[in-house]
């Protein structure tokens, strides 16, 4: 059990060690990372109740509703959800990379919950393939929402824009890839070229918020350097 329980654990906490160390102008606080970790390993109760029920009642009647509803939609949405309205507005919320960080912490809680239940379930010999592509993948579609709600709170103007493609890109990229493994045969063939992309996109993001950072930080704190030369 407590193999299982290392082998669940580990991915989800070495991603987000990674991309919290990318945030260059200053560091969350471990504890507020920490809770919005632990609200998104929460989320998986109400989300798989939902599921259930949704199950149970037969409104899913087709492979790409699976993926795009049952799944994709009712996953996204809780996430952006708590990322909306517990963290947004939060007093640590003060930079645009901020957002990225966030997200991924929550997504990679939910991730974590879920893939020790699997492994629990199916055994630990499919630790590895859990590692590389759901736990993966939720934290990318976080870097992807984190982007967008982090444009959504820094950038003047429209922000309903940045607010809705905060949680439309994550639905649609988590339905495709939900879609794939439901309803492909040859679905590695498919999904290792698209994790590939998914990659390239969510680390385009991290780039672009780490820019949007450097200039809130030069706009609104001249004097202020980044804590890592």
């Amino acid at each position: 059990m407590l193999g299982i329980l290392s082998a669940g654990i580990a991915p989800g906490l070495a991603l987000l060690s990674y991309f919290y160390l990318k945030d260059e102008y200053e560091p969350e606080p471990i504890s507020f990372v920490f809770r919005t970790f632990l609200y998104g390993a929460l989320l998986v109760f109400p989300i798989m109740f939902f599921q259930h029920i949704m199950e149970i009642e037969h409104f899913v009647k087709s492979g790409l509703l699976d993926a795009f509803l049952n799944t994709s939609l009712l996953e996204e949405f809780f996430k952006w959800f708590i990322l909306f309205y517990v963290v947004y507005q939060h007093v640590e919320f003060d930079e645009p990379f901020d957002g990225i960080v966030y997200a991924v912490s929550v997504s990679l809680g939910f991730a974590t919950v879920e893939n020790i239940f699997y492994l629990i379930a199916n055994g630990i010999e499919h630790a590895i393939t859990r590692a590389l592509l759901p736990v993966s993948s939720h934290a990318l579609f976080g870097v992807i929402m984190g982007f967008y709600l982090g444009k959504a709170k820094f950038s003047e103007g429209n922000k309903f824009k940045w607010i809705f493609l905060s949680l439309f890109v994550p639905f649609i990229l988590h339905g495709f890839y939900d879609y794939i493994l439901i309803s492909q045969e040859n679905w590695l063939v498919i999904i290792f070229p698209f994790m590939i992309f998914l990659w390239w996109y969510s680390l385009r993001k991290v780039k672009k918020a780490k820019i949007l950072s450097a200039n809130h930080w030069k706009k609104h704190y001249p004097v202020q350097k980044s804590l890592h030369p």
